[in-house]
Protein backbone atom coordinates (compact mmCIF):
# COMPACT_ATOMS: atom_id res chain seq x y z
CA UNK A 1 0.00 0.00 0.00
CA UNK A 2 1.46 3.21 -1.10
CA UNK A 3 1.02 6.30 1.75
CA UNK A 4 0.84 10.02 0.34
CA UNK A 5 1.23 12.81 2.31
CA UNK A 6 0.24 16.33 0.86
CA UNK A 7 1.63 19.53 1.32
CA UNK A 8 -1.13 21.65 4.18
CA UNK A 9 -2.07 24.75 2.40
CA UNK A 10 -4.75 26.03 5.24
CA UNK A 11 -3.38 29.86 6.10
CA UNK A 12 -1.21 29.55 9.40
CA UNK A 13 -1.30 25.64 9.38
CA UNK A 14 2.11 24.50 10.89
CA UNK A 15 1.19 20.88 10.85
CA UNK A 16 2.30 17.83 8.86
CA UNK A 17 0.38 14.74 8.72
CA UNK A 18 3.42 12.36 8.91
CA UNK A 19 6.52 12.92 10.72
CA UNK A 20 9.79 11.02 10.46
CA UNK A 21 9.44 9.09 13.53
CA UNK A 22 5.70 7.43 12.08
CA UNK A 23 7.17 7.38 8.73
CA UNK A 24 10.06 4.79 10.14
CA UNK A 25 7.45 2.65 11.99
CA UNK A 26 4.94 2.61 9.09
CA UNK A 27 7.66 1.78 6.53
CA UNK A 28 9.44 -1.17 8.88
CA UNK A 29 5.25 -2.33 8.65
CA UNK A 30 5.80 -2.78 5.26
CA UNK A 31 4.19 0.69 3.51
CA UNK A 32 5.44 2.44 0.97
CA UNK A 33 5.47 6.23 1.37
CA UNK A 34 5.73 9.62 -0.69
CA UNK A 35 5.42 12.68 0.94
CA UNK A 36 5.11 16.02 -1.12
CA UNK A 37 8.45 18.28 -0.95
CA UNK A 38 8.47 20.93 1.71
CA UNK A 39 5.20 19.52 3.16
CA UNK A 40 7.13 19.18 6.97
CA UNK A 41 9.38 22.30 6.58
CA UNK A 42 7.14 24.46 8.90
CA UNK A 43 6.93 21.79 10.94
CA UNK A 44 10.61 21.53 11.50
CA UNK A 45 11.17 18.71 9.49
CA UNK A 46 12.91 19.30 6.27
CA UNK A 47 12.78 16.92 3.08
CA UNK A 48 16.45 15.13 3.85
CA UNK A 49 14.59 14.14 6.95
CA UNK A 50 12.88 12.03 5.13
CA UNK A 51 14.64 10.77 2.73
CA UNK A 52 17.19 9.47 5.07
CA UNK A 53 14.62 7.05 5.84
CA UNK A 54 13.47 6.11 2.23
CA UNK A 55 10.50 8.19 1.96
CA UNK A 56 10.02 9.61 -1.75
CA UNK A 57 9.92 12.95 -1.85
CA UNK A 58 7.35 14.12 -4.63
CA UNK A 59 7.29 18.05 -6.40
CA UNK A 60 4.05 17.24 -7.93
CA UNK A 61 1.02 16.99 -6.03
CA UNK A 62 -0.74 15.70 -8.56
CA UNK A 63 0.73 12.89 -9.25
CA UNK A 64 1.78 11.89 -5.86
CA UNK A 65 -2.13 11.83 -4.97
CA UNK A 66 -2.91 10.10 -7.97
CA UNK A 67 -0.67 6.87 -6.85
CA UNK A 68 -2.04 6.94 -3.54
CA UNK A 69 -4.03 4.30 -1.89
CA UNK A 70 -4.20 5.94 1.32
CA UNK A 71 -4.19 9.64 2.25
CA UNK A 72 -2.72 11.33 4.92
CA UNK A 73 -4.15 15.25 5.85
CA UNK A 74 -4.52 16.95 8.88
CA UNK A 75 -7.27 19.77 7.24
CA UNK A 76 -9.92 18.89 4.80
CA UNK A 77 -8.96 18.21 1.04
CA UNK A 78 -9.37 21.13 -1.08
CA UNK A 79 -12.35 20.35 -4.15
CA UNK A 80 -11.67 23.88 -6.08
CA UNK A 81 -8.68 24.99 -7.44
CA UNK A 82 -7.19 27.80 -6.09
CA UNK A 83 -4.53 30.31 -7.14
CA UNK A 84 -1.83 27.45 -6.94
CA UNK A 85 -3.71 24.77 -9.25
CA UNK A 86 -4.72 22.79 -6.25
CA UNK A 87 -8.06 20.30 -6.56
CA UNK A 88 -6.76 17.45 -4.36
CA UNK A 89 -10.15 15.36 -4.49
CA UNK A 90 -10.11 15.65 -8.48
CA UNK A 91 -6.41 14.05 -8.36
CA UNK A 92 -7.92 11.01 -6.00
CA UNK A 93 -8.37 8.21 -7.63
CA UNK A 94 -11.83 6.16 -7.13
CA UNK A 95 -10.86 3.67 -4.78
CA UNK A 96 -8.51 5.78 -2.59
CA UNK A 97 -8.79 6.16 1.09
CA UNK A 98 -8.17 9.33 2.51
CA UNK A 99 -7.63 9.78 6.71
CA UNK A 100 -7.83 13.12 8.27
CA UNK A 101 -9.33 16.12 9.99
CA UNK A 102 -12.21 16.09 7.63
CA UNK A 103 -14.54 18.36 9.55
CA UNK A 104 -17.41 16.97 7.82
CA UNK A 105 -20.23 19.18 8.93
CA UNK A 106 -17.68 22.50 8.05
CA UNK A 107 -16.48 21.11 5.84
CA UNK A 108 -19.54 20.19 3.25
CA UNK A 109 -18.14 20.69 -0.48
CA UNK A 110 -15.32 18.62 0.24
CA UNK A 111 -17.58 15.50 1.93
CA UNK A 112 -19.71 15.86 -1.38
CA UNK A 113 -16.85 15.78 -4.01
CA UNK A 114 -14.75 12.55 -2.03
CA UNK A 115 -18.03 10.53 -2.14
CA UNK A 116 -18.57 11.70 -5.86
CA UNK A 117 -15.24 10.73 -6.56
CA UNK A 118 -16.20 7.20 -4.76
CA UNK A 119 -13.48 7.93 -2.36
CA UNK A 120 -13.41 6.34 1.26
CA UNK A 121 -13.25 9.17 4.01
CA UNK A 122 -12.14 8.75 7.83
CA UNK A 123 -12.91 11.82 9.79
CA UNK A 124 -10.57 11.42 12.93
CA UNK A 125 -11.80 14.23 14.39
CA UNK A 126 -15.78 12.56 14.68
CA UNK A 127 -14.07 9.20 16.36
CA UNK A 128 -16.23 8.51 19.39
CA UNK A 129 -14.69 10.08 23.04
CA UNK A 130 -13.98 6.30 24.30
CA UNK A 131 -11.24 5.05 26.51
CA UNK A 132 -10.23 2.50 22.96
CA UNK A 133 -11.01 5.16 20.55
CA UNK A 134 -8.83 7.82 22.36
CA UNK A 135 -5.13 7.37 21.14
CA UNK A 136 -7.47 8.17 17.46
CA UNK A 137 -9.19 11.22 18.24
CA UNK A 138 -7.81 13.77 16.89
CA UNK A 139 -10.16 17.02 18.21
CA UNK A 140 -9.26 16.22 21.84
CA UNK A 141 -5.80 15.97 21.60
CA UNK A 142 -5.54 18.92 19.22
CA UNK A 143 -8.15 20.77 21.21
CA UNK A 144 -5.49 20.10 24.25
CA UNK A 145 -2.67 21.38 22.45
CA UNK A 146 -4.98 24.25 21.98
CA UNK A 147 -5.74 24.93 25.29
CA UNK A 148 -2.24 25.51 26.40
CA UNK A 149 -1.43 27.67 23.64
CA UNK A 150 -4.20 29.95 24.13
CA UNK A 151 -3.44 31.04 27.52
CA UNK A 152 0.32 31.72 26.02
CA UNK A 153 -1.02 33.79 23.26
CA UNK A 154 -2.85 35.75 25.82
CA UNK A 155 -0.27 36.13 28.34
CA UNK A 156 2.15 37.62 25.60
CA UNK A 157 -0.59 40.07 24.60
CA UNK A 158 -1.76 40.96 27.78
CA UNK A 159 -0.66 44.34 29.55
CA UNK A 160 0.05 43.11 32.80
CA UNK A 161 1.59 39.79 34.17
CA UNK A 162 -0.23 36.73 34.86
CA UNK A 163 1.18 35.52 38.40
CA UNK A 164 1.43 38.51 41.57
CA UNK A 165 5.14 39.75 41.42
CA UNK A 166 6.48 41.61 44.47
CA UNK A 167 9.43 44.02 43.33
CA UNK A 168 11.38 46.64 45.16
CA UNK A 169 8.65 49.46 43.39
CA UNK A 170 5.58 47.46 44.70
CA UNK A 171 3.13 44.62 44.61
CA UNK A 172 1.83 43.66 40.89
CA UNK A 173 -1.86 41.52 41.75
CA UNK A 174 -2.23 38.58 39.61
CA UNK A 175 -4.54 38.74 36.46
CA UNK A 176 -7.77 37.44 36.28
CA UNK A 177 -8.74 35.15 33.80
CA UNK A 178 -12.31 34.10 32.89
CA UNK A 179 -12.64 30.64 30.47
CA UNK A 180 -15.74 29.68 29.16
CA UNK A 181 -15.85 26.38 27.95
CA UNK A 182 -14.63 23.72 30.09
CA UNK A 183 -14.20 20.73 27.36
CA UNK A 184 -10.64 19.29 26.73
CA UNK A 185 -9.61 23.08 25.70
CA UNK A 186 -10.76 24.72 28.57
CA UNK A 187 -9.58 22.81 31.33
CA UNK A 188 -6.24 22.78 29.66
CA UNK A 189 -6.25 26.74 29.81
CA UNK A 190 -7.31 26.51 33.40
CA UNK A 191 -4.40 24.46 34.16
CA UNK A 192 -2.07 26.26 32.31
CA UNK A 193 -3.19 29.79 33.38
CA UNK A 194 -3.09 28.42 36.85
CA UNK A 195 0.64 27.34 36.07
CA UNK A 196 1.15 30.76 35.30
CA UNK A 197 -0.14 32.12 38.52
CA UNK A 198 -3.26 33.85 37.28
CA UNK A 199 -6.69 33.70 39.46
CA UNK A 200 -8.91 31.45 36.80
CA UNK A 201 -12.41 31.93 36.80
CA UNK A 202 -14.65 29.16 34.80
CA UNK A 203 -18.08 28.50 33.68
CA UNK A 204 -19.75 25.30 31.61
CA UNK A 205 -22.98 25.35 30.57
CA UNK A 206 -22.90 21.64 31.72
CA UNK A 207 -23.12 22.01 35.48
CA UNK A 208 -21.39 17.97 35.80
CA UNK A 209 -18.50 19.34 34.74
CA UNK A 210 -18.21 21.62 38.36
CA UNK A 211 -15.86 19.51 40.15
CA UNK A 212 -13.47 18.79 36.55
CA UNK A 213 -13.13 22.96 36.82
CA UNK A 214 -12.37 22.97 40.19
CA UNK A 215 -9.74 20.51 40.52
CA UNK A 216 -7.44 22.00 37.83
CA UNK A 217 -8.05 25.11 39.88
CA UNK A 218 -9.95 27.14 38.99
CA UNK A 219 -13.35 28.83 40.30
CA UNK A 220 -17.26 27.65 39.21
CA UNK A 221 -19.21 30.26 37.96
CA UNK A 222 -22.87 29.18 36.19
CA UNK A 223 -26.53 29.41 36.01
CA UNK A 224 -29.39 26.50 37.38
CA UNK A 225 -30.41 25.70 33.21
CA UNK A 226 -34.36 25.03 32.56
CA UNK A 227 -33.26 21.78 30.97
CA UNK A 228 -29.80 20.02 30.50
CA UNK A 229 -27.43 20.92 28.15
CA UNK A 230 -25.50 17.79 27.70
CA UNK A 231 -25.45 16.28 24.23
CA UNK A 232 -23.85 12.82 25.44
CA UNK A 233 -20.01 11.90 24.28
CA UNK A 234 -18.42 14.60 26.00
CA UNK A 235 -20.18 17.94 23.87
CA UNK A 236 -22.58 20.21 25.13
CA UNK A 237 -25.91 21.49 22.94
CA UNK A 238 -27.91 24.62 22.45
CA UNK A 239 -29.36 26.28 25.45
CA UNK A 240 -33.41 27.48 25.43
CA UNK A 241 -33.90 31.10 24.91
CA UNK A 242 -34.65 31.74 28.89
CA UNK A 243 -31.22 29.92 29.59
CA UNK A 244 -29.49 31.93 26.89
CA UNK A 245 -30.61 35.42 28.35
CA UNK A 246 -29.47 34.45 31.74
CA UNK A 247 -25.74 32.88 30.67
CA UNK A 248 -25.35 35.87 28.67
CA UNK A 249 -25.90 38.34 32.03
CA UNK A 250 -23.28 36.06 33.64
CA UNK A 251 -21.27 36.58 31.04
CA UNK A 252 -21.22 40.04 30.56
CA UNK A 253 -20.62 40.32 34.40
CA UNK A 254 -17.08 38.53 34.16
CA UNK A 255 -15.78 39.67 31.31
CA UNK A 256 -16.47 43.40 32.42
CA UNK A 257 -14.06 42.46 35.38
CA UNK A 258 -11.57 39.90 33.65
CA UNK A 259 -7.98 40.87 31.87
CA UNK A 260 -8.27 37.90 29.88
CA UNK A 261 -10.65 35.76 27.98
CA UNK A 262 -10.57 32.44 26.54
CA UNK A 263 -13.43 31.40 24.84
CA UNK A 264 -13.54 27.46 23.70
CA UNK A 265 -17.21 26.48 24.15
CA UNK A 266 -18.25 24.63 20.49
CA UNK A 267 -22.40 22.73 19.76
CA UNK A 268 -21.08 19.18 19.15
CA UNK A 269 -17.69 19.66 18.99
CA UNK A 270 -18.32 21.31 15.60
CA UNK A 271 -20.01 24.88 15.51
CA UNK A 272 -19.05 27.68 17.96
CA UNK A 273 -22.09 29.63 19.90
CA UNK A 274 -21.89 33.69 19.22
CA UNK A 275 -21.23 33.97 23.55
CA UNK A 276 -19.63 37.59 23.76
CA UNK A 277 -21.59 40.77 21.89
CA UNK A 278 -19.88 43.78 20.48
CA UNK A 279 -21.54 45.51 23.27
CA UNK A 280 -20.01 43.38 25.84
CA UNK A 281 -16.22 43.99 24.51
CA UNK A 282 -17.33 47.87 25.14
CA UNK A 283 -17.85 46.62 29.16
CA UNK A 284 -14.00 45.08 29.23
CA UNK A 285 -11.18 46.54 30.60
CA UNK A 286 -8.41 48.71 28.73
CA UNK A 287 -5.74 46.13 27.39
CA UNK A 288 -8.10 43.18 28.55
CA UNK A 289 -7.78 40.27 25.87
CA UNK A 290 -10.04 37.62 24.54
CA UNK A 291 -8.67 34.50 22.99
CA UNK A 292 -11.10 32.98 20.72
CA UNK A 293 -10.57 28.90 20.26
CA UNK A 294 -13.85 28.72 18.45
CA UNK A 295 -12.88 30.47 15.44
CA UNK A 296 -12.81 28.14 13.31
CA UNK A 297 -16.43 27.30 13.62
CA UNK A 298 -17.35 30.45 13.66
CA UNK A 299 -16.43 32.08 16.48
CA UNK A 300 -17.29 33.11 20.43
CA UNK A 301 -16.98 36.47 20.22
CA UNK A 302 -19.05 38.91 17.14
CA UNK A 303 -16.09 40.78 16.92
CA UNK A 304 -13.24 37.93 16.33
CA UNK A 305 -12.28 36.65 12.63
CA UNK A 306 -10.31 33.39 11.86
CA UNK A 307 -6.83 33.55 11.53
CA UNK A 308 -6.42 37.75 12.61
CA UNK A 309 -5.92 39.78 15.40
CA UNK A 310 -8.01 42.24 15.97
CA UNK A 311 -7.35 45.34 17.71
CA UNK A 312 -10.40 46.94 18.82
CA UNK A 313 -10.64 50.45 20.07
CA UNK A 314 -13.16 52.00 22.23
CA UNK A 315 -13.47 55.55 22.03
CA UNK A 316 -14.24 57.38 25.16
CA UNK A 317 -17.58 58.96 25.53
CA UNK A 318 -16.96 62.62 24.35
CA UNK A 319 -20.84 63.88 23.81
CA UNK A 320 -20.66 66.21 26.94
CA UNK A 321 -17.19 67.33 27.20
CA UNK A 322 -15.66 64.94 29.66
CA UNK A 323 -14.74 61.97 29.84
CA UNK A 324 -11.66 62.41 27.52
CA UNK A 325 -8.96 59.89 28.84
CA UNK A 326 -7.43 57.52 26.81
CA UNK A 327 -9.12 55.34 24.43
CA UNK A 328 -9.63 51.49 25.15
CA UNK A 329 -7.42 49.20 23.46
CA UNK A 330 -8.75 45.29 23.41
CA UNK A 331 -7.19 42.45 21.50
CA UNK A 332 -8.46 39.72 20.14
CA UNK A 333 -6.34 36.90 19.62
CA UNK A 334 -7.96 34.21 17.31
CA UNK A 335 -6.13 30.98 17.60
CA UNK A 336 -5.95 28.06 14.55
CA UNK A 337 -7.18 25.04 15.93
Amino acid sequence: MRIAVPRETAPGERRVALVPESCKKLMQAGYEIAIEAGAGDAAGFGDQEYTKLGVTVAADPAVLLGSADLVLKITAPSVAADAGGRNEVAWMRPGTIYVGSLMPLRHLAAVRALAAGKITAFATDAIPRTTRAQSMDTLSSMANLGGYKGVLLAAVELNRYFPMLTTAAGMVFPAKVFVIGAGVAGLQAIATARRLGANVVATDVRPEVKEQIESVGAKYVGIELSESAAAGGGYAKELSEEDRRRQSELLNAECAQSDVVITTALIGGVFAPRLISAATVKTMKPGSVIVDLGADGGGNCELSQPGKTVQYLTLPDVSDGANMGTAAMHIFTVAIG
